[in-house]
This record gives structure tokens, C-alpha cells and sequence, in this order.
């Protein structure tokens, strides 16, 4: 049994539609109770355990403020990765005793809940918990990966030679560049007959003295 409970709502139904207003509204310099009741405009008591989740998985810290998986998971290019990684570290020890949670059925994954809390699949706690997970998880995509800044740097880097590379191919060029000479000894046949000396030294100058 562990100490601590997995992250949930107490109204998990809720969950999807905090998530997508979140993904409307601004982001707030703290995300509060006020800031989820006045500019969410959910004020009931039940949801105001979205704040505790949030900061659970990652979404807030200890003091309310928005983290970079908050912000990534606004938007769009980045929401599937981002809630991964947050369900990852909010459900931390569900995925070290299962790495793939995410693709247990929710009669297997209410099973590993029970286990987990000590409590019976019937409680509501294992099911706000249950619930918490599954509804999140809709936004979720564990199999996503995304192209980070520092990858489109070496992306760039590597397309895009320096002028020192450049510099430096040039130069490995020149060392390896060869010259060659090379040396005709021709047998003249014995004649006094200019036309075939003209012959032969005319076909020499179109064959060989070209280059």
C-alpha cells in the first residue's frame, strides 16, 4: 500500500473541460481557486481539486505558478507530448510497476489502483482516481515525439556547413589535387613523303594534344 494517493479529482468528470479551457484562456501569472472559479468559471467546491492534481502532475508548482508542461500543453504542436509527461510523473509509481499503465484496460488499471492504495475497486476513491487518469488521458499521446530546439540546431548544423568547414574541404581538396605528365615516343616510318608526316602529327593533335 502506498503512502501516498495517485493524483485525482473529486469531480473527474470535470478534468477534460478545466483542461480545455486551459487551453483558451491566457496563462495566469498563478493558478489559483480564483483564477479557476472567475476566469475558468468553475467554482464549485469538487472542482477546485483540480489545483491539487495540477500541481501533482506537473501542470503548477508548489505555489501555483504555470510550468513549462503547463504552457507546452497549450499549445497545440505540444499537448499530446506535454500531458504524456505529466500522467508520467503525476502516476510515477503506477508506471514502475507497469511502464505500459497507459494501455491497461480500466479494469486492469482499477486493479493496479487497488493494489496501490489498499483500497477496494468499489471505493470512490479508486475510482476519482481511475476516472482522473482515464479522462486526462484523452489528451495524451505516449508514442508522440517532438523535435526539441537543441535537435533543430544539429538539424542546422549539419545541412549547413561553417565557412571554416568550407575553408578546410578547400584545402583538403588542394592537397589532394594531381597533376599529371606524361611522355609520346613515336616511330616515324621511313619516308620522304610529307603528306603521311602531316597525317600522323594531325591525328596526334586531335587525339592525344587536346586535353
Amino acid at each position: 500500500m502506498s503512502k501516498t494517493l495517485p493524483p485525482y479529482m473529486t469531480s473527474p468528470g470535470t478534468l477534460p473541460k478545466i483542461l480545455n479551457k486551459i487551453c483558451d484562456a491566457s496563462v495566469p501569472e498563478t493558478f489559483n481557486y480564483d483564477f479557476l472559479g472567475t476566469k475558468l468559471g468553475f467554482k464549485g467546491g469538487n472542482q477546485k481539486s483540480f489545483v491539487s492534481w495540477a500541481k501533482k502532475v506537473g501542470f503548477l508548482t508548489t505555489d501555483g505558478k504555470p510550468t513549462q508542461i503547463y504552457k507546452n500543453f497549450r499549445n497545440p504542436a505540444f499537448r499530446k507530448a506535454a500531458m504524456a509527461n505529466a500522467l508520467k510523473h503525476g502516476y510515477s509509481e503506477i508506471f514502475t510497476r507497469n511502464e505500459y499503465a497507459h494501455e491497461l484496460s480500466r479494469k486492469d488499471f482499477t486493479k493496479l489502483i487497488s493494489e496501490i492504495t489498499g483500497s477496494p475497486h468499489d471505493n470512490s476513491t479508486v475510482k476519482n482516481i481511475v476516472s482522473s487518469f482515464f479522462n486526462s488521458k484523452e489528451f495524451a499521446d505516449f508514442e508522440v515525439k517532438t523535435i526539441t530546439k537543441e535537435s533543430k540546431e544539429e538539424t542546422k548544423t549539419t545541412k549547413s556547413p561553417t565557412p571554416k568547414n568550407i575553408e578546410n574541404s578547400q584545402q583538403i581538396q588542394k592537397k589532394f589535387d594531381l597533376g599529371l605528365n606524361y611522355t609520346i615516343n613515336l616511330v616515324l616510318p621511313k619516308t620522304d613523303d610529307p603528306a603521311i608526316f602531316d597525317a600522323i602529327f594531325k591525328s596526334l593533335k586531335e587525339n592525344l594534344l587536346n586535353e
